[in-house]
């Protein structure tokens, strides 16, 4: 009987029913981050693609993109409450895209504010009811209306949250990836949380602009941060030379398609030709590059 005792009281100790705690790392004093692999959203990931994380300030804590799923969003909360007994006072989306705001629910608490570009709110109204119809049969992950929680903070141009000693500033950027795209700068690393504005490794993914996006890239690259935080790909800490080769692509796509305008080309030539030497740059580009040549060419056959 004593055996089975202590048996029964291993079996049911906190230890071994623990649930899971999301892997972050400090990749700068008070800044936490987890790097996901470059994979397609699929149900053996659940969508949980993205590099997720949070800022940890004196009062409070920023956590920047819920993630993928609700569960990821349960395991983001646990590795904040791992980190520090500050309570969770925003919760920063940094675009609508599914693998950045699945995980909200779990943050829903008296006292959480949820912060968004101004367009956000629009942005999860037209798409909410298309991913959640998805969502079980692409990603086997259940989700509702209450996953996709709205910004109650709108962000027109900037805004500055303060987590205690600790100045975010968050810029609502014009059309680029998408058109309701968040970044957060950390003044005191000098830090820029720039999500999905940056891809590296991983193909950049055109949901918005791409004269918008390249616009929006020249203007970031004249400036000196420490370091950088893509919302897929490794960590830079060479800005802004880890940013070329995202800015590169969205420059060929450009060239290539405008010359085609130039020459008669249809869409459906420009998707069989535009962009194919970069085949071997990136991740995930079968999956992303002929999509990307249809929306940049819907956008730059009407320029002037």
């Amino acid at each position: 009987m004593r055996l089975l005792l202590v048996w029964l009281g291993f079996c049911l100790s906190p230890v071994s029913w623990a649930l899971p705690v999301l892997q972050v790392a400090e990749v700068a004093p008070g800044v936490f981050v987890h790097i996901s692999a470059h994979h397609w959203p699929d149900r053996e990931n659940h969508g949980e693609i993205a590099n997720i994380g949070f800022i940890v300030g004196d009062s409070c804590v920023a956590v920047i993109d819920s993630g993928g799923s609700p569960q990821q969003g349960m395991a983001l909360r646990r590795a904040v409450k791992k980190v520090t007994a500050k309570p969770v006072c925003y919760v920063i989306n940094t675009h609508v895209h599914p693998d950045h705001i699945y995980g909200n629910s779990a943050f829903k608490a008296p006292g959480v504010r949820f912060v968004g570009h101004h367009k956000l709110a629009r942005a999860m109204a037209t798409r909410g009811p298309h991913y959640l119809s998805k969502a079980d049969e692409l990603l086997d992950i259940r989700v509702g209306p209450d996953n996709i929680i709205p910004p109650d903070l709108q962000v027109k141009e900037s805004m500055t949250l303060n987590l205690g000693n600790r100045e975010l500033q968050l810029t609502a950027h014009p059309s680029a990836h998408t058109d309701n795209d968040l970044s957060v700068y950390d003044k005191n690393t000098d830090t820029l949380w720039l999500a999905d504005l940056l891809f590296l490794e991983h193909i950049p993914v055109i949901d918005g602009s791409i004269r918008g996006w390249l616009k929006e890239l020249e203007r970031l690259e004249k400036n000196q941060y420490k370091l950088v935080i893509p919302g897929h790909g490794r960590l830079v800490r060479d800005w802004p030379a880890g940013l070329q080769a995202h800015k590169a692509y969205l420059e060929q796509l450009a060239a290539e398609i405008r010359i085609m305008l130039k020459q008669g080309k249809t869409l459906e030539y420009a998707v069989d030709h535009v962009g194919l030497s970069a085949r071997q740059l990136w991740r995930l580009f079968e999956e992303f590059h002929r999509k990307n040549v249809t929306i940049a060419f819907a956008e730059l056959e009407w320029e002037d």
